[in-house]
């Protein structure tokens, strides 16, 4: 993991099941480094298929996921498809704005404040 790195908690829609039956749905994922969206481009599964990208960046970002000891792209292509655009969605929001709050205006008073956003693929 890397050092001083923000972590955000989070819940999968449906949940991972491990080779012994076990679901995890909870864990937690990182802010991710510039080296995390470059490191994954030398990769000949990468090379071969862009759109295997996004597995590598997951398993390179998710630091937690239920009782699994490992997190590696095995385990992201284990996932369930709404599963997979749940931590997109997740990825996306808390690397275009550090956080998974939203700063919101109240139409009425022009008040400023924050709300958390709705789950990440709602």
């Amino acid at each position: 993991m890397v050092s001083g790195a923000l972590e955000f908690p989070l819940v999968l829609p449906h949940g991972y099941c491990d080779s012994e039956g076990v679901l995890h749905r909870e864990g937690a994922m990182r802010m991710a480094t510039a080296f995390d969206e470059i490191a994954p481009l030398k990769d000949p599964r990468v090379q071969s298929n862009p759109g295997y990208l996004v597995v590598i960046l997951l398993s390179r970002v998710l630091t937690r996921l239920g009782s699994l000891e490992f997190i590696n792209p095995k385990t992201i292509e284990g996932l369930f498809a709404c599963d997979l655009v749940y931590l997109q969605d997740m990825y996306q929001r808390i690397n275009r704005t550090g956080r998974q709050h939203l700063l919101v205006a109240c139409p009425h008073c022009s008040g400023e404040f924050e709300v958390e956003g709705p789950p990440p693929g709602e």
